[in-house]
């Protein structure tokens, strides 16, 4: 059986519920794939932004959760910015069904099933 797949998850802590709904969907025993993250309350010292850069080294892929709260989200930013820089595939998938925010570079899809698990797939 192959390793499981390791999604390091980007989002604004003010999306913390969403973080936790889609870390659920891993939970299923047969879930080839597990989530990771890095969140806390003040995301900005050079300790964190290592911990993080080495997780999302370690990670095969990241999904930002996107949404308005993504525009003010220096952690997040700063999350995505990173797995540019370390050329990891990025997905952004809409934290909410009614806000279709948008975050420069990232190709965003509707939450569904299918758009997380083609994107883990192609990992």
């Amino acid at each position: 059986m192959a390793d499981k797949k390791v999604i390091f998850i980007a989002f604004a802590i003010d999306d913390e519920r969403q973080r936790d709904f889609l870390k659920g969907q891993s939970l299923s025993p047969r879930a080839p794939y597990e989530f990771i993250d890095m969140s806390v309350k003040q995301p900005y010292d050079k300790e964190w932004k290592d911990r993080v850069r080495t997780r999302i080294k370690r990670s095969h892929g990241v999904i930002a959760l996107v949404s308005k709260n993504s525009l003010n989200s220096s952690g997040q930013k700063w999350e995505i910015e990173c797995a540019m820089e370390e050329g990891k595939p990025i997905r952004g998938i809409y934290a909410y069904t009614d806000d279709r925010t948008n975050v420069a570079g990232v190709a965003t899809y509707t939450w569904t099933d299918k758009n997380i698990s083609d994107f883990i797939d192609s990992l």
